[in-house]
């Protein structure tokens, strides 16, 4: 693919190929407790669509508010079904309306009008925006939002010309760590490959979806979120923004690492190995995703949420953001002394972690 080809790229999440996938695959469905419901605007000339679904839990989201379901439930009162505007299971910054180039705060205020009207219908207790980009968030002015801050990790591409280039600029220790790391790799007789699209074949996503459920069994002794037929059905209709690195071992592939892309970020979303095998996290999950985005000139790699490991391998910390409205007075307030007092310790946190970010000092 050129560079003129991606930078035609859209936010790869909200496209509707990958939304029905979630939905036609049974992935994001009212059985799984994310029934759709989204939105529309006819604005004249084009139609505006925000994603909405009704949720019985909060499993799959990324924002968490359990403790907010828990303290509605030790009071007598029902905290699902709730509202939520986001993406099922991704918790990567982006749009969350789609349709028009510009959007204002009338369409945001007719958006969030309608919310309320189905949260009435439905006896939704909440609605929250999760992980919105800055440009849409700023649409939402009522008074009667909450908003929430997060921290996750990104990497940022300071026009570098290879990974070389990139690790000039770590400091000597951390240099040095990322090299023996990728030559741990190396030592264990394995070979990286990323494949772009059509290139990623039938056998190689029915590895990787053995591979993924095989992680969420170990972490958390369930099964994965997505069907094995939502892969199928993206890997068919948008294999333009996909790629995915594969680590052989002696010619026979033993783990990958799925990516998605647009015109200026990469998304390191899901990856599984099919044994333990040192420092090959660090370099599916990390280093052939920068080497990736660099050859790609990518501005980004959004390599998925939490992970402080990745701070010192020079993925800076990000605020992320998300709106939150509660329909019950007074929780209403607690819950804004929470954000209140949560958000003194993001600041902290941020400051803490930029201290310890890898790069070399300069004048």
């Amino acid at each position: 693919m050129s560079a003129a080809d991606i930078t035609a790229l859209p936010y790869p999440f909200l496209r509707p190929e990958f939304l029905q996938a979630l939905e036609t695959s049974k992935s994001a469905c009212a059985v799984t407790g994310w029934e759709p419901i989204h939105l529309a605007l006819d604005t004249g000339s084009q139609q505006t669509v925000m994603p909405l679904y009704l949720k019985d839990h909060s499993m799959g989201e990324y924002v968490f508010d359990y403790a907010w379901a828990n303290a509605y439930h030790d009071n007598g009162l029902d905290y699902y079904p709730k509202l939520l505007t986001a993406i099922p299971f991704t918790p990567s910054t982006g749009p969350r309306i789609t349709g028009l180039d510009s959007l204002d705060t009338d369409h945001g205020q007719q958006l969030f009008e309608e919310v309320l009207a189905v949260a009435e219908e439905t006896g939704a207790s909440s609605w929250h925006m999760l992980f919105p980009s800055d440009q849409q968030l700023a649409l939402f002015e009522d008074s009667r939002l909450l908003q929430r801050n997060g921290v996750q990790y990104q990497w940022f591409n300071r026009d570098y010309q290879s990974f070389d280039d990139y690790l000039s600029g770590l400091n000597s220790r951390k240099r040095k760590m990322v090299r023996k790391e990728r030559s741990e790799v190396s030592a264990q007789n394995i070979t990286i490959e990323v494949l772009q699209g059509e290139r990623i074949t039938s056998d190689i996503w029915q590895l990787f979806y053995m591979l993924y459920e095989r992680t969420y069994a170990k972490r958390n002794g369930t099964r994965g979120y997505l069907t094995e037929e939502f892969f199928t059905q993206i890997g068919e209709t948008m294999p333009e923004q996909i790629a995915m690195a594969v680590a052989r071992q002696g010619g026979i592939p033993i783990a990958c690492a799925l990516y998605f892309f647009d015109q200026d970020t990469l998304y390191g979303r899901y990856w599984g190995s099919a044994g333990e095998f040192s420092c090959l996290h660090f370099e599916l999950c990390y280093y052939s995703g920068i080497e990736f985005a660099i050859s790609k000139g990518l501005q980004k790699y959004d390599a998925g949420a939490q992970g402080e490991h990745k701070i010192i391998r020079g993925f800076e910390p990000i605020k992320t953001h998300s709106l939150h409205w509660i329909e019950h007075p007074q929780f209403r307030q607690a819950i804004k002394r929470f954000l209140d007092s949560e958000q003194l310790g993001i600041e902290q946190h941020i400051q803490q972690a930029r201290a310890i970010l890898p790069f070399r000092k300069t004048d």
